[in-house]
């Protein structure tokens, strides 16, 4: 017989992973299915991002985005606390380094204040003390800031839900969703399920598998590859927290930064130039499929060129290590070009609108007897237990 669940959720990352544990926590009980189409949790967002657990500074007041990021920075640190999962709050800077990003610099401070965050305004002498070799007009210091492993995070969200009597399934590839009645037929690699209510949380796919569903989403997942350096060890003590630049108020991603890992090592990056393949953490990696999505995607050209200049420098430091070392010196005068080599490189699964916009917010789409998580880049990854309330919430009785 095909196995019949109450919910089934596609997608194993770190979304995925949280949306099961809130629902079986809501609905115990209930039969809960989760598929992931790789060989393990948290392969690609989840597994590859920097490891920040953000505040939540750089998002508009009352978005989705500052809402749940605020929420779950809290959540996810309580969550690390409890379950000993190895974390630390250590708190970091947004450093102008230019006159003209002062008034950025304030527009921040003012946002962060407006989004119940502590953020506090130094001087050039308060942020060398914070961290003496930045070169800096005037930065904003935010303290909540913290550094975890994520994937570590999502192993413990699978354990949770697995012992409370989820089902968790690898290397199951979903390939057809088949509405039959009061139930979904989620036609897989592995067979097929039946489910009351889907919720997918596929998110380098999550448009792909909102069509599955029937949806029309009005939107594209565009990935962008972001790649990063690493210091060698014995330029280490250049970066005591994580050192942020102003971002460009209208590109969406925060420029090149230094984050100190975890693991104790300095990551600095990331760039953010388009990937040729959906799941292309190399140069190299081209899909044909994805390729194609995206250039014949009429919002992507709208995209191209409003984002043009910003882009292309882009890919100037994506071909050109001197190039990427000297944005760094831009924060960092004392990084030279032998101090860094090449690191792990991470896609971000990015909506694009149909009208060529750039969704800067989390997109949760609501189908028939499903839920679709369309855009849930950073910071997803810290708001993720509040983003599994939250959808939770929409869930019907």
């Amino acid at each position: 017989m095909t196995p019949s669940y109450d919910f089934a959720i596609i997608g194993g990352g770190i979304v995925g992973l949280s949306v099961g544990m809130s629902l079986s926590e809501k609905f115990p009980g209930r039969r809960l299915l989760v598929l992931e189409k790789e060989r393990a949790w948290a392969n690609h967002q989840t597994g590859n991002n920097s490891g920040v657990i953000h505040s939540g500074i750089y998002y508009k007041p009352g978005s989705l985005k500052a809402t749940l990021c605020r929420e779950g920075n809290r959540s996810m640190v309580e969550f690390c606390l409890k379950h000993g999962i190895e974390h630390e709050v250590c708190g970091k800077v947004i450093v102008a380094t230019e006159p003209e990003e002062l008034p950025f610099l304030k527009n921040l401070h003012e946002r962060g204040l407006a989004n119940g965050l502590k953020v506090e305004e130094i001087g050039r002498e308060a942020l060398k003390e914070i961290e003496p070799h930045v070169r800096g007009l005037a930065a904003l210091r935010v303290p909540s800031t913290g550094i975890v492993h994520y994937r570590k995070v999502a192993e413990t969200f699978a354990r949770i839900v697995q012992d409370r009597g989820g089902d968790l399934r690898l290397n199951t590839k979903v390939e057809r969703i088949v509405k039959n009645g009061a139930e979904c037929v989620v036609e897989t690699t592995a067979g097929s399920f039946h489910a009351k209510f889907v919720i997918n949380c596929a998110g380098l796919h999550s448009d792909r598998v909102a069509k599955l569903a029937g949806l029309k989403p009005g939107m594209k997942i565009v990935p962008f590859r972001g790649e990063y350096y690493e210091l060698k060890p014995q330029k280490r003590y250049l970066v005591k927290h994580l050192i942020y630049p102003v971002p460009n108020p209208n590109f969406p991603f925060l420029g090149v930064h230094f984050t100190r890992m975890i693991d104790g090592s300095i990551h600095a990056g990331p760039n953010a130039v388009l990937s040729l393949k959906r799941e292309g953490y190399h140069k190299s990696d081209v899909n044909l499929r994805d390729l194609l999505d995206v250039f014949t995607y009429p919002a992507f050209w709208k995209l191209a060129r409003r984002h043009f200049q910003e882009g292309a420098k882009e890919v100037v430091r994506s071909l050109s290590k001197a190039a990427f070392v000297l944005s760094l010196q831009r924060l960092i005068p004392e990084v030279q070009m032998n101090d860094v080599v090449p690191a792990h490189a991470g896609v971000r699964a990015q909506a694009l609108m149909d009208d060529g916009k750039l969704m800067d917010d989390f997109l949760i789409l609501q189908g028939e007897q499903s839920l679709h998580v369309c855009n849930a880049p950073s910071p997803a990854a810290t708001a993720s237990i509040e983003i599994g309330k939250a959808i939770v919430e929409k869930v019907p009785r």
